[in-house]
């Protein structure tokens, strides 16, 4: 007994080890097909990223006020386009678990559930940011000791919005149809429409900011002008696709002839929808008082945060395409009642990903204090954003995590413990929290950034729990038809 116990710690532990690795590393066949899922939702990603901080670059090259401007009002865009998000994410779910089904007759009911959402959001978003876009502009400008024409950014801020209200609707729709696609397994399709989009976009944000080749020289107008011509491109690229590939795709096929949906399933999406719906509108809204905070430290904040922001969003494409692609793949794997596959897949997807993150968010770090020298700006904002992009940097990994816990929870169905982790959180935690230390204290932008940023790492403590429970390994298509 004595020598059998003395003998187990080298035998146990390297049984231990390998447990270990088989339990978050899959093999070549798991990634092989789990990377095609995620890398065309990277490349899509990360060319619209990439894009989106070429078309920084060239705002930010006219100056502070015409980049801070640009800034604001993409924030209010960002609430939109979150919004859209939600709407899309409870349908989503069925969508995923319908594909996983074989039921094509389902994914066309969400198919159009989907749009009528998309009208009602639009609708909504057109009259709130048409009539008061000004008041919600001026939310973001205020007087520090760095200056900074307030009037000025305001007025860019404004002529920009105006415009890309003329985008909100083709966007919407591209979304229903590439969510729909991608619920499927098509990922390519949408990659080639975004991809293309922002191609245009970066043309036409050249030709029309700057006026080369004989364009005019239109500033921000150009740039959002720019934008629109890429929404309707990406919309007609992905449309045509689908509409001439109905062998392929055969719930496209006479989604228009009826606008009807099953009363028990617009009912059970609504149900579980709903809380998705809401949160994504009240997280946007909360990380939109989150910057409104920060802003009352001076536009120069206001600015070096868009180049932050701007820039990390750059790096952490490959968590959020890979929290994407497990509402795909574990959604699929639900709703083909492989329960025990989902969670196995599930734990590898999440190890992936942070452990992606740890080597982005170092490269985020060592490129921080080279990528602020690119932009027309003052050395304060430059010194700050640096700063700002090393704290994006370390937390790279935690927000890897916490992202891939709540598209766990969402392949589940689990919508109201997702709106619980996410959105309720932020409001609950991060705002007061950020809402007390830029009203009630004289603390610098840098070390009220940091506290706000750390408050990440109860969430992850929580997002464990709540994926360790596997409420969320249901399916929840079973019933349906």
């Amino acid at each position: 007994m004595v020598c059998y116990a003395g003998m187990m710690p080298n035998g146990g532990g390297s049984m231990r080890r390998n447990g270990f690795l088989k339990k978050f590393i899959g093999d070549k066949a798991f990634y092989k097909a789990a990377l095609a899922i995620i890398i065309p939702v990277v490349v899509q990603n990360g060319i619209s990223q990439f894009v989106s901080v070429l078309d920084n670059l060239m705002v930010g090259r006219m100056g502070t006020e015409q980049m801070s401007g640009v800034a604001i009002a993409n924030q209010l865009i960002f609430v939109f386009n979150l919004t859209i998000f939600g709407g899309l994410s409870g349908a989503s779910i069925f969508g995923a678990q319908f594909a996983g089904k074989k039921d094509m007759n389902g994914v066309r009911h969400v198919l159009r559930f989907k749009l009528i959402t998309c009208a009602l959001v639009c609708a909504a978003a057109l009259i709130v940011l048409g009539f008061f876009h000004e008041p919600l502009l001026k939310l973001f400008l205020h007087e520090s000791e760095a200056g900074g024409d307030l009037a000025a950014t305001l007025a860019h801020g404004s002529e920009y919005l105006m415009i890309m209200l003329l985008g909100l609707v083709p966007y919407a729709v591209s979304m229903c149809y590439a969510s729909s696609l991608r619920e499927t397994g098509e990922t390519f399709i949408p990659m080639v429409g975004s991809g293309s989009a922002v191609l245009v976009n970066l043309l036409f944000n050249y030709l029309l900011i700057f006026g080369k080749f004989g364009f005019p020289a239109l500033g921000v107008v150009g740039a959002a002008v720019a934008t629109v011509i890429s929404r309707f491109v990406e919309l007609a690229i992905i449309v045509t696709y689908a509409h001439t590939h109905t062998k392929r795709f055969p719930f496209f096929k006479g989604a228009y002839s009826s606008l009807r949906v099953p009363g028990k399933l617009a009912k059970d999406i609504i149900i579980k929808g709903t809380p998705l719906l809401l949160n994504e509108a009240l997280w946007s809204l909360g990380m939109t008082v989150m910057t409104q905070c920060y802003s009352t430290r001076g536009l120069s904040v206001v600015a070096a945060q868009n180049i932050s922001s701007t820039v990390s969003n750059l790096f952490n494409i490959v968590f959020m395409s890979i929290g994407s692609s497990i509402s795909i793949i574990v959604g699929n794997l639900l709703g083909a009642n492989k329960l025990e596959e989902a969670k196995d897949s599930d734990r590898k997807i999440i190890a992936l990903s942070v452990a992606t993150c740890l080597f982005f968010g170092a490269a985020l770090a060592v490129f921080a204090p080279f990528i602020p020298r690119l932009y027309k700006t003052g050395e304060e904002v430059m010194h700050l954003a640096t700063r700002l992009l090393w704290v994006a940097a370390f937390m790279m990994p935690f927000y890897a995590f916490t992202h891939a816990c709540y598209f766990t929870l969402r392949s589940g169905g689990q919508t109201r413990i997702t709106m619980l982790f996410d959105s309720c959180y932020v409001w609950a935690i991060c705002i007061p929290v950020a809402f007390c230390l830029s009203r009630f204290t004289a603390l610098p932008i840098l070390p009220l950034y940091i506290i706000c940023c750390s408050l990440e790492l109860i969430k992850c403590v929580l997002g464990y729990f709540f994926v360790k429970s596997e409420r969320w390994v249901v399916n929840i298509v079973k019933d349906e038809g």
